[in-house]
């Protein structure tokens, strides 16, 4: 289906949430890879085997390779497995909050505008005292390289095929965890791609790729956990999961966390702050952007791509937008979630901006918002 109307229809409606757990913390920066246990050995190998009917393959060789209870007590609790843990005790807003190389026009999308050098997204991220990050696209940051600027590496945005039976993703999610785990990495923010470049059509899924999606990040949750990671979905424009039916659908058939992204999920048609309310129990992960809601519209009824929005300014700087960023965090807050808060405001670069300008100012004005929070 492409990104028209019908793609993008949809109001949120109420899942239940499930048990409350907390949110996974940041380990220290390391610049060598460490080798798999024989547990985690065991139980990537368990994985790697697929069912005939390709549903549920992923749960059973967990189970037999030693993660069962991860699987059974998440997906019955409605939590990511038991890896989730607090970036730190006592820590504040102004404590937990990272930044992402896509703030800087730095993405995984071929041909998404001017792309910035690592070394300048780090000295500008040092400039604004920034000392936690996500990976970016993948290898842009390597850990080795985070660890020498002293920088924390939070985790990464990893957009996998679950869907396909044809697509076997675990090699890709296997890689993913090496790099993180190296790098001391927590969170495996993952995207139910489609297999199409970009993020602005989407086909159709039937019930079949959907039983095969949900039953994969169950599976991809446990071999995350048997690592010491977290895995949380995140629904994006142009994703198996965007709308809110999608949303829930998750929520109700697997027990995977959530990243919670304030601007893809109002872009898809939810409500952010009511998804946080009702479902803070499965929150792992923030995203947060601010969001002109009158360019949403467009990207909704079909007017605009999900590119063109945002090259012509769909995020806002935090605090600047139609999305009440407060009350979200708030509502948050008061449910426990003492994860990291992400700052992520997507943009394009139609070249290299001259030093001090670019996207730092309204990057500068994100910041300074989340530090009056």
């Amino acid at each position: 289906m492409s990104q028209g109307a019908g793609a993008r229809a949809g109001t949120e409606t109420r899942t239940e949430a499930g048990a409350q757990a907390g949110p996974p913390a940041p380990a220290a920066a390391c610049a060598e890879a460490r080798p798999a246990t024989g547990a985690q050995a065991e139980s990537r190998a368990g994985i790697a085997a697929e069912a005939p009917a390709g549903v549920s393959a992923e749960v059973t060789a967990a189970a037999s390779a030693g993660v069962t209870a991860e699987v059974t007590a998440g997906a019955a609790q409605g939590l990511a497995g038991g890896t989730v843990r607090d970036v730190g005790a006592g820590a504040g807003v102004k404590d937990r909050i990272a930044a992402a190389p896509i703030s800087w026009g730095v993405c995984e999308v071929p041909g998404w505008g001017h792309q910035l050098t690592p070394e300048r997204v780090l000295d500008e991220m040092a400039g604004l005292g920034i000392r936690a990050t996500e990976f970016g696209p993948d290898g842009f940051l390597p850990g080795p390289l985070l660890a020498a600027r002293g920088v924390t590496a939070v985790g990464g945005f990893v957009p996998v095929v679950l869907h396909d039976p044809a697509h076997d993703p675990l090699p890709q999610v296997r890689a993913a965890l090496d790099t993180f785990t190296a790098a001391g990495a927590q969170v495996l923010v993952l995207a139910a791609a489609t297999g199409l470049d970009g993020y602005d059509g989407r086909p159709e899924v039937t019930a079949e790729g959907w039983r095969l999606l949900l039953s994969r990040l169950d599976g991809i949750a446990a071999l995350a956990a048997a690592e010491g990671l977290t895995a949380a979905l995140h629904p994006h424009v142009g994703t198996v999961v965007e709308t809110p039916d999608e949303v829930d659908r998750v929520l109700a058939g697997s027990g995977v966390g959530l990243c919670l992204d304030t601007g893809h999920l109002l872009v898809g048609g939810g409500d952010p702050v009511a998804l946080a309310r009702r479902a803070a129990s499965r929150v792992v992960h923030v995203h947060l952007k601010d969001v002109d809601a009158a360019a949403a519209e467009r990207v909704r009824s079909g007017a605009a791509t999900y590119t063109e929005a945002v090259a012509a300014g769909l995020y806002r700087p935090l605090g600047q937008g139609d999305l009440a960023l407060g009350d979200l965090v708030a509502a948050l807050e008061s449910a426990g979630y003492r994860g990291w808060y992400v700052m992520e405001q997507d943009t394009v670069l139609g070249s290299e901006p001259p030093p001090g300008q670019g996207p730092l100012a309204d990057i500068t004005a994100s910041l300074q918002w989340l530090a009056a929070q």
